[in-house]
């Protein structure tokens, strides 16, 4: 797992048949430090994460053990939107004072 920001969305029309009803969000990783890092992933969306949104993602066949992804060709799913998260005793992020 791995925490990352949605910094945008993938359409796609002509897609494998077991994918349709699946939204994909770009996500950009973030470092436990809640900085940029390099890479980016296209995971499907289980949880209803928007835009600009810190999320978990899992991968691998963990991505394909939620109820939106089970028995689906998924390498990468938001599986949780972040409200926040402290590394000894700090606090790295806080959805409700982020800007």
């Amino acid at each position: 797992m791995f925490l990352g920001k949605v910094v945008g969305t993938l359409v796609s029309t002509q897609k494998e048949a077991t994918l349709d009803g699946l939204k994909f969000l770009v996500v950009r990783r973030l470092t436990i430090d809640n900085q940029d890092e390099r890479g980016y992933v296209v995971a499907a969306d289980a949880v209803g994460a928007g835009l600009g949104e810190v999320v978990m993602i899992a991968t691998g066949s963990s991505a394909r053990q939620t109820v939106m992804t089970d028995k689906r060709p998924c390498d990468a799913v938001v599986m949780a939107i972040v409200d926040s998260w402290e590394v000894d005793g700090q606090e790295q992020y806080n959805k409700g004072q982020s800007a």
